[in-house]
C-alpha cells in the first residue's frame, strides 16, 4: 500500500457517500473546518454519515469534529454514523477513539477494509449461471434494495427509502441484481467516482451464498462500467465476510475505517 492508495481509498468513501447523500430525496452535503458531513436524512443510519476532511493529530481535534457532527445531527430524527480512517489518526489516538466518541452518542459497529484491484484476476472457480438484470425501474430498484435489507437485518421499507431513487441508477451510477432459482439472490451497484469503479451494495441472501454469486454480479457490473466508462480501476469497502472473496478477485487491502453509530434520538 502507499499514502496515495490510502488517500485514493478514503476519498472514494467519501465521494460515494456524497454521491448517495446529493441524489436522494432530502439528502445533504456540508463541509466544515471539523468534519464533512454526507446525510441522505433516511431512517438507515448508515447512509447519514459525517467523517473526519483530513489527518488530526490531537484529542481535542477528534473531540470537536464528533461534536460538530453531533450538533449537525441533533435537530434530526435519524441516526447517524461516524466514519474514521485509522490512517488518518496517529496510534497512540486510535486507541482513544472510542473512548472520545462516546460522549456523542457514538458506539463501535463495523470495521471496513478499504481495497483497491487494478484489474480483476480472473476467476478462481467456475462462477454460477445466473440471470443478471441492470435495475432501471421501480422494481427492479426494489429487488436491490430488497436483497440488502434483509442481508443487513433492515427493514424493507428502510432499505426502499435509502435506495430506491431513480437518480442512484442513472448516468454515473449503475444497480444490478442476480436472479437464481427465479428469485433476487445477489446485487451490487457500481458507481463512477473520480475516474474509478466504485463498488457498493454488494449482498447475497444466506440461501445463495458459497456458490460465487456475489462475483458474478460484480464481474458483470464492473464489465459493463469498462464499456461504458473505460473504467477497470475498482475500490471498495469490504466488511470481514467478504474480504477473501474480494481477495480472490484480485482486490488487496489498503487501509481501514472503523464506523461508529448513534442511535436515533429518543421521542421522534
Amino acid at each position: 500500500m502507499s499514502i496515495d492508495e490510502i488517500h485514493e481509498s478514503n476519498t472514494q468513501f467519501h465521494d460515494a457517500w456524497r454521491f448517495f447523500a446529493r441524489n436522494s430525496v432530502a439528502g445533504e452535503v456540508l463541509d466544515l473546518p471539523e468534519v464533512s458531513i454526507a446525510s441522505s436524512n433516511v431512517s438507515w443510519s448508515m447512509m447519514n454519515a459525517a467523517f473526519l476532511p483530513g489527518p488530526v493529530e490531537t484529542e481535542e481535534a477528534l473531540g470537536r469534529a464528533a461534536a460538530t457532527a453531533a450538533r449537525y445531527f441533533a435537530p434530526g430524527k435519524h441516526g447517524w454514523m461516524f466514519a474514521l480512517c485509522e490512517d488518518q489518526l496517529p496510534p497512540r489516538l486510535r486507541t482513544r477513539a472510542e473512548a472520545l466518541l462516546a460522549p456523542h452518542g457514538l458506539a463501535p459497529s463495523l470495521v471496513a477494509t478499504g481495497m483497491v484491484a487494478e484489474r480483476l484476476a480472473p476467476p478462481m472457480r467456475p462462477l454460477p449461471v445466473m440471470d443478471i438484470r441492470q435495475a432501471r425501474d421501480a422494481e427492479g430498484r426494489q429487488h436491490l434494495c430488497d436483497v440488502n435489507s434483509r442481508c443487513y437485518d433492515v427493514p424493507i421499507p428502510v432499505g426502499r427509502e435509502a435506495f430506491d431513487v431513480p437518480a442512484l441508477f442513472s448516468g454515473e451510477g449503475r444497480g444490478y441484481v442476480g436472479f437464481r432459482q427465479g428469485e433476487a439472490a445477489t446485487s451490487t451497484a457500481v458507481i463512477r467516482v473520480n475516474g474509478v469503479a466504485y463498488i457498493s451494495m454488494v449482498a447475497t441472501l444466506p440461501s445463495h451464498r458459497q456458490l460465487g454469486c456475489a462475483e458474478a454480479v460484480m464481474r458483470h457490473a464492473l464489465d459493463e462500467a469498462k464499456q461504458a466508462w473505460g473504467i477497470e480501476r475498482t475500490v471498495l469497502h469490504a466488511t470481514p465476510v467478504g474480504l477473501p472473496v474480494y481477495r480472490r478477485m484480485g482486490y488487496r487491502p489498503v487501509t481501514r475505517l472503523h464506523f461508529y453509530m448513534a442511535a436515533p434520538p429518543q421521542g421522534r
